[in-house]
Order: structure tokens, then C-alpha cells, then sequence
């Protein structure tokens, strides 16, 4: 039986904390400090973490979308911590675009 968890920001908060915490930790003792100083790596990190979630998704294998998923959202909660971006910056954004439709917020991209 699946174990029903409520997810909420409060998650990804307290995870973005604990790596914010870790971002400046020795090397040897912490992968999230390892990413925070090889850009190159951790972009190849999302990069891996992205096709594996794709692979396992057209599988239609949901305990490894479920797996990758949660690596795709670590490292893109490290590239957070990494460049200074808040939780609530992208709570925000997200939150100006749930009154537009993904149709009209795509086209308006191209006009910023």
C-alpha cells in the first residue's frame, strides 16, 4: 500500500534549506557542495536526470518516474541554491501564470 504523503512547499522548502546549508560544506563530505562548485557536472546531472525520467515515463514505468522525478528535483534544487534563487520566486512565477492558459503563456514568451 502507497503511504499518501501531502506534498507541499513546505518540502521543498525544508529540502532547499538543508542544501543551502550544505552549498558551502567540504567537497569530500557533501555532493551538494560537489555540484555547487562543477556547473558543468550538475548541468549534466539535469541533463541525465531529464532523459531518465523521459525514458521511464515513455516505459510507463512509474516507480522509475517516480525515482528520476525526485533526482531531477534535487539538482534542480541545487542549481537554485547555486545561483540564489528563493523557493518563493518560483511559487511566484508559477502563481502569475495559473490565470493564463499554457497556449496564450507560451506565445507570450516569445514577445518578452
Amino acid at each position: 500500500e502507497i503511504m499518501k504523503t501531502k506534498m507541499n512547499d513546505q518540502i521543498i522548502s525544508e529540502l532547499f534549506i538543508t542544501l543551502t546549508e550544505r552549498k558551502n560544506s567540504s567537497v569530500q563530505k557533501s555532493y551538494t557542495s560537489y555540484l555547487n562548485r562543477n556547473p558543468e557536472l550538475l548541468a549534466k546531472k539535469i541533463v541525465e536526470e531529464s532523459s531518465e525520467l523521459i525514458i521511464d515515463f515513455i516505459k510507463k514505468n512509474k516507480e522509475g518516474v517516480i525515482k528520476e522525478s525526485s533526482d531531477l528535483l534535487y539538482h534542480l534544487l541545487v542549481i537554485w541554491t547555486s545561483i540564489g534563487i528563493e523557493p518563493e520566486e518560483i511559487w511566484k512565477e508559477l502563481s502569475s501564470r495559473k490565470s493564463i492558459s499554457g497556449l496564450q503563456e507560451k506565445k507570450n514568451r516569445g514577445k518578452k
